[in-house]
């Protein structure tokens, strides 16, 4: 944690009050893996905690701020899905590879916070302007990269200067975003994961540069 911690009254928290918040934010996490958002409740939380609907309340004021708290955590993690395409080469193998890693960081880092980010995509969809405005920060993050990405290569002949470089950007990472969302879903369409990830680089390559990407 950086900065001071402070509690719902502006008091500075402790050592000890600042362990128990962060516990009770890895509790809230762990329910949010294993039960709908909206059946939480303060009580499960502090019990879980090990401490009381009190002490929740001295931190956050409601489930939904704490959850906010955890939403605006893992965008901060998410900001590193910009290195995934960052300066790096969209040109023959090595692009393709590029590709690659970008479908594997960012289907692993929606994996990986898949529960916040099913109540971060809710809240989107309910027109919640905090929700909404935490997932644009994580699909900005890789959105951007590419935009600047593709607009260099407009830059030297590299790419068809009459496309949109943001829509192309925007309308990729939408795509992997929907897919991240639906890993679990493939199985029903006979799609194995271990051609998921291959397929959809080719559909990122194709989009970034326009060819097929090199045997």
């Amino acid at each position: 944690m950086t900065g001071q911690v402070r509690t719902v009254d502006g008091r500075v928290a402790g050592r000890r009050g600042q362990a128990t918040r962060q516990k009770l934010l890895e509790c809230l996490s762990e329910m949010l893996s294993t039960s709908p958002y909206r059946d939480v409740k303060v009580i499960d939380v502090a019990r879980m905690a090990g401490t009381s609907p009190a002490t929740f309340y001295q931190y956050f004021p409601d489930v939904e701020g704490a959850v906010l708290e955890i939403a605006d955590g893992m965008a901060r993690e998410g900001a590193a899905l910009k290195d995934l395409v960052a300066e790096k080469s969209w040109a023959g193998k090595s692009g393709y590879q590029t590709a690659e890693e970008l479908v594997e960081g960012f289907l692993n880092f929606w994996r990986d916070n898949e529960a916040i980010l099913r109540v971060v995509t809710l809240g989107s969809a309910e027109g919640d302007k905090r929700f909404f405005k935490i997932r644009m920060k994580i699909l900005n993050a890789v959105t951007n990269s590419l935009t600047d990405s593709l607009k260099a290569m407009q830059d030297t002949g590299k790419a068809d200067k009459s496309i949109s470089a943001p829509a192309v950007a925007g309308s990729l990472v939408a795509m992997l975003a929907a897919v991240a969302e639906h890993q679990k879903g493939f199985d029903s369409w006979g799609v194995k994961a271990k051609e998921l990830k291959p397929n959809l680089a080719l559909l990122v390559y194709l989009g970034m540069t326009g060819k097929k990407p090199p045997k």
